[in-house]
C-alpha cells in the first residue's frame, strides 16, 4: 500500500478549505484517509497554513510522500518562519 500526504477539498462551491491528510495512493481526492494531520485555508488574508509537525514527520517516517503541492506549501512556512524569527 502506497500511502500519500496530499490536500483534500472541502468547503463550498467557490470557497475552498482543505484537509491535509494522510491517504492510500489509490483513494480519491475526498475519499478515505488514514489520519487528518492539518488545514489549508487560501481564502483567508494570511493563507492559513496549520500542520502537525510531529505527525508529518511520523508518517514520512514510515515512507509517506507529499504531494506535490503540498511539499511547496511546507516549504513556504519554513520559509516564513524563519523570516519573521531572523526579523525579531
Amino acid at each position: 500500500m502506497a500511502v500519500h500526504i496530499r490536500l483534500s477539498r472541502a468547503g463550498a462551491k467557490k470557497r475552498p478549505f482543505y484537509r491535509i491528510v494522510v491517504t492510500d495512493q489509490r483513494s480519491p481526492r475526498g475519499g478515505r484517509f488514514l489520519e487528518n494531520i492539518g488545514t489549508f485555508d487560501p481564502i483567508a488574508d494570511d493563507g492559513r497554513f496549520t500542520i502537525d509537525h510531529e505527525r508529518l514527520a511520523f508518517w514520512r517516517g514510515l515512507g509517506a510522500l507529499p504531494s506535490a503541492t503540498l511539499d511547496r506549501l511546507i516549504k513556504q512556512q519554513a520559509r516564513a518562519a524563519l523570516a519573521a524569527e531572523s526579523a525579531k
